[in-house]
């Protein structure tokens, strides 16, 4: 499996990929990034064309165990964000 990029290196590859400078795609993405925060913890989702879909789940109180332990305690309902990768990204994957 290759190395994820670092975040310097994704900011270097969008910079080339639009056209422009470094400091423009890195104001981009962190937008990018405070635009699908802000709307899935509001409970929305957001769609990127060709990537996936991220949206908030919410779980139901549920009995877990502990795995040092082995007891069983009872945790509280929350919300988990989830990820769905669109067909495009699983078809270039597989080739």
């Amino acid at each position: 499996m290759a190395k994820p990029l670092t975040k310097t290196q994704l900011v270097a590859a969008l910079a080339e990929e639009m056209g422009t400078d470094k400091k423009s795609a890195s104001a981009a993405l962190d937008a990018i990034g405070a635009v699908i925060t802000r709307e899935v913890s509001a409970g929305g989702a957001v769609t990127l064309p060709g990537v996936g879909k991220f949206y908030l789940r919410e779980r139901p109180e549920r009995m877990v165990r502990n795995p040092a332990t082995g007891e069983q305690i009872k945790k509280e309902a929350d919300k988990v964000v989830k990820v769905t990768v669109a067909k495009a990204l699983k078809d270039a994957a597989n080739g």
